[in-house]
């Protein structure tokens, strides 16, 4: 068992002294993250049990306490916590700034208390303590749950601690709801870090691609750069031509989909583009996926020589592409002429082995990018939480409404992060084993960092607002391995 709490959040111990807070606390939280009582004492004061302190003490805790809550970050207040004062002024603290805020009660036996306390170099007045003692059952029973706190767990030894991104703090009931009413959700796996030497590369794209089809994956995808984005490595980092990997995974998996997450339209001539998607068609039997975009790193594109174009322009080639692929892929050879570029020959051998390749369009563009999925597209990708996700499938249900189109026929995917392990301690480890900044709360909130079951519930509440496939980066996919854990999320979808 572990006690979930969202980061950040307010967490505040409450119990008489030799109750065990302080030996909680430094096992379940960073040292940075406990504000105590106890340790600000000793620093306007003689130790850590002059009471003549307190005051002074409580009113630098109270500051640091604002000033880390403003910097949404977890925080630890460790104090007896008896005084209803000193409590509501923490629970107002924590919502005005919209945190939610959590009382652990340690409810340990009386008599162990005084045997710590006696234990003790300087021990708290026998009487301070038994007047301690003689409060707590009323805290405990009757104002704790009174004061306006979020959540009041109370235990003789509280269990480990679990810290969740605030996204997931409904993950475990629609988890449940999942397993009890099923809905079916697609998963896809998109490789986009290649942290190996040159002459084993080969061999881990094709483990990982296989075991991507086993666990039960339905698309593989990579990004279609040039070089590695700043997001996720440097500029000489590894990173393959999309294409001739995707055809070099497409030789050793059977059922896969394959794709480019996605391709910049302005980085390759439309003509040979349709060739080189219809190709990897053909040699994977009809597994092609055409992922476009109107690309964004400019950079990258004057690195290679390209001209960078203005977003319009951009966007006015992405158009022209979408209506030429399919005639390239289709029958006949007629000419094309649009706005940006023309073909004087449609011509594609062999064609395609799927009657039509779908395409899918990156980017969430209200204004034009959607529209253009409305318009042309067989699937659309977007990013961010449920509530974004949620209001760019509105505007594309309007164009779809104003061009004539069912939503429905539209494919909705979503590009997220998730890093997953089946249970907390597991998943700490893993996260511990990343991170380098030494921020495991940020670093779980980049990289999706959740076990198994909130996974299921963070997913469950995509396909509940309509998605139909998750494609996932994974943080520190290296090894076959790796992927075994979301195989039982993509069975809770099946």
């Amino acid at each position: 068992m572990h006690l979930r709490f969202p980061a950040p959040s307010l967490i505040l111990l409450v119990g008489p002294s030799s109750s065990g807070k302080s030996t909680w606390a430094a096992q379940n939280f960073r040292e940075g993250q406990v504000l105590s009582t106890d340790q600000f004492r000793a620093f306007v004061g003689t130790s850590s049990r002059d009471q003549r302190a307190s005051a002074r003490a409580f009113e630098l805790v109270e500051q640091l306490v604002a000033e880390r809550l403003d910097a949404n970050l977890v925080t630890v207040v460790d104090s007896l916590a008896l005084n209803r004062e000193q409590r509501e002024r923490h629970i107002a603290m924590a919502h005005d700034r919209g945190l939610a805020v959590f009382a652990v009660g340690f409810d340990t036996d009386p008599k162990l208390c005084r045997e710590r306390n006696d234990a003790q170099g300087r021990p708290v007045p026998v009487g301070v303590l038994n007047r301690q003692l003689k409060r707590w059952p009323v805290v405990r029973d009757v104002e704790l749950h009174e004061d306006g706190f979020d959540g009041v767990h109370v235990f003789p030894s509280p269990p480990r601690v679990h810290l969740v991104p605030k996204a997931l703090a409904e993950a475990p009931d629609r988890a449940n709801g999942q397993h009890t009413d099923p809905k079916p959700l697609r998963f896809g796996l998109v490789l986009s870090v290649f942290p190996w030497d040159a002459d084993i590369m080969g061999p881990k794209i094709a483990a990982i691609a296989q075991r991507a089809e086993d666990v039960g994956f339905d698309s593989f995808w990579v990004m279609d750069h040039l070089r590695q984005i700043p997001q996720l490595g440097a500029a000489w980092d590894s990173l393959p031509e999309g294409y001739t990997t995707l055809a070099f995974a497409a030789g050793v998996t059977e059922r896969i989909r394959l794709g480019t997450m996605v391709t910049a339209i302005t980085y390759r001539n439309v003509g040979l583009l349709g060739k080189m998607i219809a190709t990897l068609d053909v040699l994977s039997g009809g597994r092609a996926v055409a992922g476009l975009g109107a690309g964004w790193f400019e950079a990258e594109a004057e690195g290679y020589g390209y001209e960078w174009l203005r977003d319009g322009a951009r966007l006015d080639v992405l158009e022209d592409a979408l209506q030429a692929l399919p005639m390239v892929w289709g029958p006949g050879s007629k000419p094309f002429s649009g706005k940006t570029f023309d073909l004087p020959e449609t011509t594609c051998y062999p064609r395609p082995i799927q009657e039509r390749i779908p395409v899918l369009v990156g980017g969430g563009g209200e204004k034009r990018t959607l529209r253009l999925v409305a318009q042309y597209a067989d699937a659309t990708n977007l990013m961010g939480d449920t509530a974004r996700v949620a209001h760019k499938l509105d505007v594309l249900r309007a164009h779809c409404a104003d061009v004539g189109r069912d939503p429905a026929d539209i494919e909705v995917t979503v590009l997220a992060s998730a890093l997953t392990a089946t249970d907390p301690d597991s998943l700490s480890r893993r996260i511990a084993e990343l991170d380098t900044n030494g921020d495991p709360e940020a670093f779980a909130a980049r990289s999706g960092a959740a076990t198994t079951e909130d996974q299921i519930g963070r997913f469950r509440a995509y396909a509940d607002i309509g998605v139909d496939t998750m494609i996932l980066g994974i943080a520190g996919l290296e090894e076959p391995d790796d992927l075994e854990p979301y195989r039982q999320i993509i069975e809770a979808f099946a």
